[in-house]
C-alpha cells in the first residue's frame, strides 16, 4: 500500500476517534429554567465515529506491515 494512503488512514483514524470522544463528552443541548437544569446527549454518532476511526487505524497499521 502506498505510504501516502497509509498516512492518510492513520491521521483520519486518530481524528475520528478524537471527534467521537469529544462528541461523547460534550453535551448537545443544555437547558436551564430556574432551579431545573437539563442536558441532552445523543451518543449514536459518537460510537459510529469511534468505530470508523478504529477501523481506519487498523487498516493503516495492517496494510503497512504487509508491504
Amino acid at each position: 500500500m502506498n505510504k501516502t494512503i497509509k498516512l492518510i488512514l492513520l491521521i483520519a483514524g486518530i481524528a475520528l476517534i478524537g471527534y467521537g470522544i469529544y462528541t461523547m463528552i460534550a453535551p448537545e443541548v443544555s437547558l436551564s429554567l430556574g432551579p431545573i437544569d437539563a442536558e441532552v446527549q445523543d451518543n449514536n454518532n459518537a460510537y459510529i465515529a469511534i468505530g470508523f476511526g478504529v477501523v481506519a487505524l487498523l487498516v493503516g497499521l495492517i496494510a503497512g506491515k504487509k508491504a
